[in-house]
Parts: C-alpha cells; sequence; structure tokens
C-alpha cells in the first residue's frame, strides 16, 4: 500500500513496524483468531489511529504476502534469464527462496496458511504472482531435461517436489538455527539433482560451478 501523500518518513516507519507486528501475531494464533483491537493494542495505538496506518485488516495481509512474493519474484525473474544452465539456475533459485524464508519466518507462516482470506482483485494477484514462481521453476526443470542433465519426469510433479522440499521448511527452521540457506540449498539440491539427474551427471561439480559464478558475478 503506497503512502498517502503528506505523510513524512516516521508515518511509513510505523506503519512498517505494525505489519511486523501484525505478522507476528497472525504467525502465532491465525489472521481469523486475530482481532483489530488487539493490533492496535500491541502496536499502541487506537483503533482510529491503527486504520490511519492501514487501511483495513486485509491490507495488513496483502503486506505481508507482498514482502515474500515481491523480492522472491524480482529474484526469481533474474535468475530466469541467466546465460547459465539450468540446473545452476536452479540451484541459485533454491537458495534465493530459502534466504527469504529464513528471513521472514513469520511471513512465510502467513503466507502459506492465510492466503485464503483474501478477497477479490487481492486473491487474485496473488494467485497469479504464485503460479508465475511455480512456472519459472517447472521452466527450468524442463529445461534441465532437454539439455540431457536430468532424466524425462513429469515436469509438474517435480515441481512439486521442488517446491515441496524447501516450503516446509518455515515449519522447523530458527533463524539462530545451525542451518543457514546456502547449507540447506546445498543438501536440499544434492538429494533433489541425484534424484532427477541423467546417468552420468556430476552432482558434486555443481557446487565448484555455484562458487564460481559467484566469483564472476558478486551478489
Amino acid at each position: 500500500m503506497p503512502r498517502p501523500p503528506g505523510h513524512g518518513p516516521g508515518y511509513e516507519v510505523k506503519r512498517q513496524e505494525i505489519i511486523d507486528q501484525a505478522a507476528a501475531l497472525f504467525a502465532k494464533q491465525g489472521y481469523a483468531a486475530t482481532g483489530i483491537a488487539e493490533i492496535g493494542q500491541v502496536a499502541g495505538l487506537a483503533k482510529g489511529a491503527l486504520y490511519y496506518y492501514i487501511g483495513s485488516k486485509e491490507n495488513l495481509l496483502v503486506e505481508i504476502q507482498d514482502r515474500v512474493l515481491r523480492p522472491l519474484l524480482t529474484a526469481a525473474r533474474r535468475i530466469a534469464t541467466l546465460d547459465e544452465d539450468p540446473v545452476l539456475r536452479l540451484r541459485l533459485l533454491s537458495e534465493t527462496l530459502l534466504d527469504i524464508i529464513l528471513a521472514r519466518l513469520d511471513h512465510i507462516w502467513v503466507y502459506e496458511h492465510d492466503y485464503r482470506h483474501l478477497r477479490g482483485a487481492n486473491r487474485a494477484r496473488l494467485l497469479r504472482q504464485r503460479r508465475e514462481f511455480e512456472r519459472i521453476v517447472l521452466d527450468l526443470l524442463s529445461a534441465a531435461m532437454d539439455s540431457g542433465a536430468f532424466r524425462r519426469l513429469d515436469p509438474r510433479l517435480a515441481m512439486l517436489q521442488f517446491l515441496n522440499l524447501h516450503n516446509h521448511t518455515y515449519q522447523w527452521a530458527r533463524p539462530d538455527g545451525p542451518w543457514d540457506a546456502a547449507f540447506l540449498s546445498r543438501e536440499y539440491c544434492a538429494t533433489l539433482i541425484s534424484g532427477f539427474c541423467s546417468p552420468g551427471y556430476d552432482v558434486a561439480d555443481l557446487e565448484q560451478r555455484v562458487a564460481a559464478f559467484r566469483a564472476r558475478v558478486p551478489a
């Protein structure tokens, strides 16, 4: 939701704080079970003042979903267009997805559980964005099959395996846990690619190519 005209930077800082607080509440007890008065209490605002910052409770859900999907799609589109082989791009996409999951665990919980409460255009936009990300994953998997790196699989089933392995990480991961996004991506992709690859494909070589890519293209 863009900042209304005439509001200074303090307005935006407070609005972002409210979104953070709402995400934590929704993740803990669910969107439907969290009242606007409770959000206002945590934010230290009366109901009228809270609406001044957020417009509506559903706007909070839109903002939380957008914090997940906007950076994810921006990165995924860039990775999809790289002049690199599709297996390497899948590995880069894997780590990007896990970076976002680990950085915003409460947002991911809301993203996975509460999107059904969105209505009309808000819900249609979310579903369109989700489908776009799924298509990027599916296209990379299909390209890996076309290149001969992966054996012939049902592309949609392969896409669901990729997403399910990554998307459930939020259920047990902790920001201060022993495994960061880079480690988890290496392990996840080693498992997936070992199952997907054609005979003779060098899975171990992938991490060397990832390191070489990052040396050429700093983040």
